[in-house]
């Protein structure tokens, strides 16, 4: 029986076995699917109350780590720490402690958007319609205005080149289903998001990385890993890279294309931040090789859950042979919106102050952190600091200092020490509110520093 040892550190005795619970997980002692002592049993070796065990288990279950059923016990989640990433957290309006740690869109607390819009559709459309499934001439209308929002982005598209999706993780989820069989290897940058590693775990789908320098994945590194692998998928996000930043210039996109027309490769793009840039995405160099998946939640609106996944015709054949598939999670409420507002302007406007909140708030980054940055050169919502401790300690060192950051090994594909952490600038609920954090952040990097000899 898995028996920990907890230390007598003044932190109340169910959060020191949550805590232990979690460094079992990381070192592999608890393994995935391992089951938990019942939690009468450990509060017995451990001398505990048994109450006390139940809430560490339940605070467990809340933080991804474990899940427990009646009748069957506790065991440990698969990826709990990149879950962790997406749990619920219950914020308390007098506790300093402030969420850099999960990308979201800045809220525009002023904005009536929402308002008006739900004003105008119950005036104007017969509110039976959005209590049926989507039919076709809704699909094809959301694909059209789908084409529209992309053209902005310098992909010109008709309707058949794009298919409906709940989202872009459902939308990658559904490409990789598609194209990949359990156990076949996949090419993703050297860190690359959580959601795409949770992706690939879920499908089975061994990683590998390709280095990368601050403009993305280099071009000599991907052909070796993919001869080496064997992998003929690649998953990218070429603009505002997550977590790093990195945005590809003109010759390592070129360069990239050629990488993937000279090996067959299908290269998958993950959009979903670059409308807040100025850079192109890689599918108009890559022909019937490519396939881009984009959102509105990370540019326009979290609560949009409308995605679209864009590509030749024939590959978009693969995907969803009966156009039916992926565009089930769509409420018809939900396209109601997206069309309505990517059709009056209300979605370009929604960009533009994204585009300008993320603007102010990078600059504000730069200025507290600066040399941390590294050599992040273009405006981001998130960017990647490094330092002088490894991303775990450096994450629970800011902890420590009320700001929640991500560390640096939840985005390597490769299990090791890597000095740095991720923070997304658009989390935090004002400027203000960032600048403290920010501050905070800072604070930590200079402690660190000051303890090292020159």
């Amino acid at each position: 029986m898995w028996i920990p040892s907890l230390p007598d550190d003044g932190q109340p005795r169910y959060l020191a076995l949550v805590a232990a619970i979690a460094r079992a997980i990381e070192s592999g002692e608890l393994q995935v699917g391992a089951r938990l002592p019942p939690q009468r049993r450990l509060a017995w070796a451990l001398g505990l109350n048994p109450s006390t065990t139940q809430q560490a288990y339940r605070e467990a279950a809340a933080r991804h780590l474990v899940s427990g059923e009646v009748g069957r016990g506790t065991y440990v989640l698969a990826g709990s720490k990149e879950a962790t990433l997406f749990r619920l957290k219950q914020r308390d309006n007098g506790s300093s402690q402030i969420d850099l740690s999960t990308n979201v869109p800045v809220v525009d607390t002023d904005s009536e958007d929402f308002d008006r819009t739900l004003r105008e559709l119950l005036q104007q459309t017969p509110s039976h319609t959005l209590e049926h499934y989507l039919g076709a001439e809704q699909l094809l209308l959301g694909r059209v205005h789908g084409a529209s929002w992309l053209s902005q982005r310098g992909v010109h598209l008709t309707a058949a080149q794009v298919l409906l999706c709940g989202g872009a993780q459902q939308g990658l989820f559904s490409v990789l289903l598609s194209f990949c069989q359990p156990g076949e290897a996949v090419m993703v940058e050297a860190l690359t998001a959580p959601g795409i590693k949770a992706a690939c775990r879920q499908l089975r789908l061994p990683l590998h990385g390709v280095a990368m320098d601050h403009e993305g994945i280099l071009p000599d590194d991907l052909d070796r890993v993919a001869r080496a692998s064997g992998a003929r998928v690649l998953v990218l996000t070429p603009a505002l890279h997550n977590p790093t930043g990195a945005c590809m210039g003109e010759q390592r996109r070129r360069d990239i294309a050629a990488v993937v027309e000279r090996l067959d490769l299908l290269l998958v793009e993950d959009d979903v931040y670059g409308a807040l840039g100025d850079q192109p995405p890689l599918l108009p160099l890559l022909g019937p090789r490519g396939l881009l998946v984009s959102s509105l939640s990370k540019t326009v609106c979290a609560g949009l859950r409308l995605g679209w996944i864009v590509g030749d015709a024939a590959l978009l054949e693969r995907i969803d042979p009966y156009s039916q598939a992926t565009h089930w999670p769509i409420a018809p409420l939900v396209l109601q919106i997206a069309c309505r507002w990517i059709e009056d302007g209300t979605a370009a406007r929604k960009l533009a102050w994204q585009r300008e909140e993320v603007n102010q708030r990078w600059r504000l980054a730069t200025r507290l952190l600066g040399p941390a940055l590294a050599l992040q050169a273009t405006p981001s919502p998130h960017v990647w600091v490094s330092g002088p401790r490894p991303g775990e300690v450096l994450a629970a060192a800011c902890r420590a200092k009320g700001v929640e950051v991500v560390p640096a090994q939840v985005f390597a594909v490769k299990q090791g020490q890597v000095p740095a952490i991720r923070v997304s600038l658009t989390a935090a609920r004002s400027r203000a509110e960032l600048k403290q954090a920010l501050e905070r952040v800072a604070q930590v990097l200079d402690e660190f520093a000051a303890q090292d000899p020159e």
